[in-house]
């Protein structure tokens, strides 16, 4: 099974974009983050007739989340992150697909930092790591996909020194995602290229895809038994240098049988990531 996450950066304005990589990647499950479409004006049409069932949680001009299941349709089973009935931001949907539980977020920016924006970001974290906490604690195979928003290490983006104090790279961001991997969570691109500088996200300023330089800022987190099944992992960079690109490129994971794993666990052969 391939799953892939993908700030598609205005699904309508990059809907062919979109199109094409489906086409050609052919993921199962997809994560789609930053819609900038409201409920109404999501592309359902175009995505059901590439072969993909989909539910999506959208919102005019901002944010917006959306999981796509080729052959099939998404059972979602929560809209929105719980912890705020006040935050009305659509960044955050979950289903059941194809064995697994998936939840799709857009986490918070939080610029400029500090500030009421940044708080709010450091909230939003929290209130993640609660929902994420009681996800492992069901004992499901979970998956946690999405923009995250945050470089976790020095190794996660280009010339670190100049990002010190912006608040997708401060310590107390970088904190906040080391604690919610260490409930029990395995950072998926990571963890199969545990020194690589591989990033997701290119601005399109002053040439950053020409001259690589670049962040990883979007995450595929496994819980316990989804990580036993984990095979492949990687960015599909080369979307980035499209025409009308998102400046995210599409990242991605490849697992094995859920059957296969559970056998291989038992028998003390699984690889384990």
């Amino acid at each position: 099974m391939k799953l892939a996450t993908f700030n598609v950066n205005g699904v309508n304005g990059r809907l062919s974009v979109l199109l094409r990589w489906l086409g050609e990647a052919a993921p199962d499950v997809v994560c789609l983050q930053e819609l900038k479409a409201s409920q109404d004006k999501f592309p359902e049409g175009p995505i059901r007739d590439a072969g993909y069932g989909v539910i999506w949680h959208g919102e005019k001009s901002w944010n917006g989340v959306a999981i796509l299941a080729r052959g099939v349709d998404p059972v979602e089973t929560r809209r929105g992150l719980p912890g705020d009935p006040e935050d009305s931001q659509s960044r955050y949907i979950e289903a059941a697909v194809k064995g697994l539980l998936v939840g799709c977020l857009y986490l918070p920016n939080g610029n400029p930092a500090p500030g009421p924006k940044f708080d709010f970001k450091l909230q939003w974290f929290d209130r993640l790591a609660a929902h994420a906490q009681e996800l492992l604690a069901s004992g499901a195979p979970v998956v946690l996909a999405g923009d995250f928003n945050v470089m976790p290490t020095e190794l996660d983006v280009y010339k670190p020194e100049r990002w010190v104090d912006d608040a997708l790279f401060r310590p107390e961001v970088r904190d906040a995602y080391r604690r919610l991997v260490a409930q029990g969570w395995t950072d998926a691109l990571r963890a199969l290229h545990p020194k690589e500088r591989i990033y997701t996200f290119w601005d399109y300023f002053r040439n950053a895809y020409g001259r690589d330089a670049g962040l990883r800022i979007d995450h595929i987190l496994l819980s316990p038994a989804v990580a036993l099944r984990l095979k492949a992992a990687g960015v599909d960079r080369y979307v980035r240098g499209w025409e009308k690109a998102s400046d995210h490129a599409p990242t991605w994971i490849e697992l094995g049988d859920a059957s296969k794993a559970v056998r291989g666990s038992r028998a003390g052969t699984a690889k384990r990531v």
